[in-house]
């Protein structure tokens, strides 16, 4: 059974209920087994076959979760970053592959080289209409919309999507006041990343999402 590793830090939010409800239905209906590991607590994320990033910034070593990124990226294996996952997957291909001095406003404050800033309408326990853009792969998942359920309110800037598409980044879904929803990595296997929270709607049953089901399929 493939390992991932829930990289985060986990908290009473609602979201993170979520995921710990998914965690034996990732087991039994994916055949995947996935596991909390704290930003802060040491752990090599390469020991793992897979890595999702999931919501919670910022995290408690901000510094550890741009390495792990970093390293799950540069040694291809399967990530899927979602909400504030995203957005450090943004920050960190912003930095290290496109060499721009990138910052992120929640963590480093508000400047001129932020790539992921303050929504004008905050997305706090907020659903918003995610279309996934025909031709992508994402739309290959989700052919059609649906509404998608975000706790963010920060998300790469109109002018960090343009460098990222630019350099190969495919924006495979949008959502109004959102923008860019899905970012889909080039030159990797699968590199993918969501504002919306995939994982919503496991506590009651609902079907896991088609971007968890393809992240799952990615593993080795």
């Amino acid at each position: 059974m493939p390992r991932v590793a829930l990289l985060g830090d986990r908290s009473p939010h609602p979201s993170h209920r979520e995921l710990d409800a998914l965690i034996p239905r990732l087991a039994e209906e994916l055949g995947v087994d996935a596991e909390w590991v704290g930003t802060d607590s040491g752990v090599d994320v390469l020991g793992f076959d897979g890595v999702w990033l999931v919501p919670g910034s910022p995290y408690a070593d901000d510094d550890a979760v741009h390495c792990a990124v970093r390293h799950v990226r540069e040694a291809g294996r399967p990530f899927l970053g979602t909400c504030g996952g995203l957005q450090y997957a943004v920050v960190e291909y912003s930095r290290d592959v496109l060499g721009r001095a990138a910052t992120h406003a929640e963590s480093d404050g508000e400047a001129d080289d932020n790539v992921v800033a303050a929504l004008a309408c905050s997305l706090q326990g907020e659903r918003r209409l995610v279309t996934p853009v025909p031709g992508t792969r994402f739309a290959s998942w989700c052919p059609r919309p649906f509404p998608g359920m975000h706790y963010c309110g920060y998300a790469p800037t109109a002018d960090a999507v343009r460098a990222l598409e630019a350099s190969g980044v495919v924006v495979g879904a949008t959502a109004p006041d959102a923008g860019a929803e899905v970012l889909d990595f080039p030159d990797h296997p699968f590199f993918v990343g969501s504002l919306f929270q995939p994982h919503i709607g496991a506590a009651s049953g609902d079907p896991i999402h088609p971007l968890i089901h393809a992240f799952a399929a990615a593993l080795p």
